[in-house]
């Protein structure tokens, strides 16, 4: 889905970045599985060697886990949300968009949130795998456990009933939950201390209103032909 023309090289290193206004893919690969089961396509708003932002915008078309018979997942009772049967359906983003913030090889993502009238709601950690890369995007595995950021710096855990139930029904073992855990924690200390990207005023950023709102292609669960941290 990148578009081809918007890709430039590092100066004097190997690292290919997309330029602002690019539109890629931001997928998960189901928990356990290798099957893709959520891809939403976005505008890159600065992408180098420190930082990957990007926007979702309202209405974006998008991929997302369902149930087998078409129930929404949040619907299922917990203790059956991740043993049933499970496929994918299209639907759009509705509400305000996202800009999501991601560093590299950092075990989290970081979301930002707004109330209609572009009154900024809030941070969002989104524990992952570090993202990787492809020509096409960036795809990584949600690790469940969340962490909430309000505009006055509080904070608290988000999905801990969710964490606690992948353990159970077996999509993640003993070591993998106590490093989702370890980073957890690290993210509260840079929370704590008010660090990037909190600290960097991007509550205050506004998407170019002569972007498009990308395109979900055919091929969004393709199989990256490169990948690259």
């Amino acid at each position: 889905m990148a578009d081809g023309g918007a890709v430039r090289a590092e100066a004097g290193g190997s690292a290919v970045f997309w330029a602002p206004g690019s539109q890629i893919l931001w997928r998960y690969r189901e928990n356990g599985g290798a099957r893709f089961h959520i891809a939403r396509p976005v505008t890159v708003v600065r992408d180098d060697s420190e930082l990957l932002a990007v926007w979702m915008a309202p209405g974006t078309e998008c991929v997302k886990p369902v149930l087998a018979d078409g129930t929404p997942v949040h619907v299922e009772p917990l203790e059956t949300r991740y043993t049933k049967p499970r496929g994918v359906q299209r639907d759009r983003w509705f509400g305000t968009g996202v800009l999501k913030l991601a560093r590299p090889g950092e075990p989290w993502s970081v979301w930002l949130f707004w109330d209609p009238g572009w009154r900024f709601k809030n941070w969002y950690v989104n524990l992952e795998e570090p993202l990787t890369r492809w020509e096409g995007g960036v795809d990584s595995e949600d690790h469940f456990l969340d962490i909430s950021v309000h505009p006055d710096r509080s904070w608290h855990w988000r999905d801990e009933d969710e964490f606690a139930q992948a353990q159970r029904d077996g999509l993640m073992d003993a070591q993998l939950a106590r490093r989702v855990r370890e980073a957890g924690r690290s993210a509260v200390e840079v929370i704590e201390a008010w660090g990037q990207p909190f600290s960097d005023g991007w509550q205050h950023w506004r998407p170019d209103p002569s972007w498009s709102v990308p395109v979900l292609p055919e091929d969004w669960d393709r199989t990256p032909a490169h990948m690259s941290s």
